[in-house]
C-alpha cells in the first residue's frame, strides 16, 4: 500500500520531470540561436523523454487509485557560456535525477512497497543510460574542441535522433 510520504515523493518526481523538461527546451532554444540544429534537435529529444517520464508516474500513480498532484517548478536557466556548459549543466541535472530517482527507490525499500519498487527499477536503468549519454556528448566535444569537421558531424548525428516512447 503506498504511504501518503511515498505518494508525496511520487508526485513530486513527477513534477521535477516535468521540469527536466523545460530545463532541456531552455537548451534547445540556446543552441537554436547558435545555429546548432543537431544539438537543438538532441535536447528537444531529450525534453520529450523528460516529459514521457513524468507521464509515466502520472499513470502509475492513478493505476495505484492516488491522485497525481501537479505543480508548478522554478524557471530554468536560460543563459549558458557555450555548447560545452550546456551539456555540463544537463550532466549535472542527470546526476540530480538520478539522486532522486535513488532516494524514492530507498523510501519504497523501507516501506517494502513492491509494487513501487518494481516501477523505479525502469527509471534506474533510465539514468544509466541517460548520464552515459550526456558524459559521452560531453567526452566527444572536449576532444574535438576547435576542429570544425568534427563538430559539424557530431551536430549532423545529433540532428538524426528522435523521440521513440519506451515501455
Amino acid at each position: 500500500m503506498l504511504s501518503q510520504a511515498l505518494l508525496d515523493k511520487l508526485n513530486d518526481q513527477m513534477n521535477y520531470e516535468f521540469y527536466s523538461s523545460q530545463v532541456y527546451l531552455a537548451m534547445a532554444a540556446y543552441c537554436s540561436a547558435e545555429s546548432f540544429d543537431g544539438f537543438a534537435n538532441f535536447f528537444i529529444v531529450q525534453a520529450e523523454e523528460e516529459k514521457f517520464h513524468a507521464m509515466k508516474i502520472f499513470h502509475f500513480i492513478n493505476t495505484l487509485g492516488k491522485r497525481a498532484v501537479v505543480s508548478g517548478m522554478s524557471d530554468p536557466s536560460n543563459e549558458y557560456g557555450s555548447l560545452l556548459d550546456a551539456f555540463d549543466q544537463a550532466y549535472e541535472h542527470e546526476q540530480t535525477v538520478t539522486r532522486r530517482i535513488y532516494d524514492l527507490s530507498d523510501i519504497a525499500w523501507n516501506e517494502r512497497e513492491h509494487a513501487t519498487i518494481n516501477f523505479l527499477k525502469w527509471f534506474i536503468d533510465e539514468q544509466v543510460e541517460e548520464e552515459a549519454t550526456f558524459d559521452s556528448i560531453i567526452q566527444k566535444l572536449r576532444r574535438i574542441d576547435k576542429d570544425s569537421n568534427a563538430f559539424y558531424m557530431l551536430d549532423a548525428e545529433l540532428a538524426k535522433r528522435t523521440f521513440t516512447p519506451g515501455a
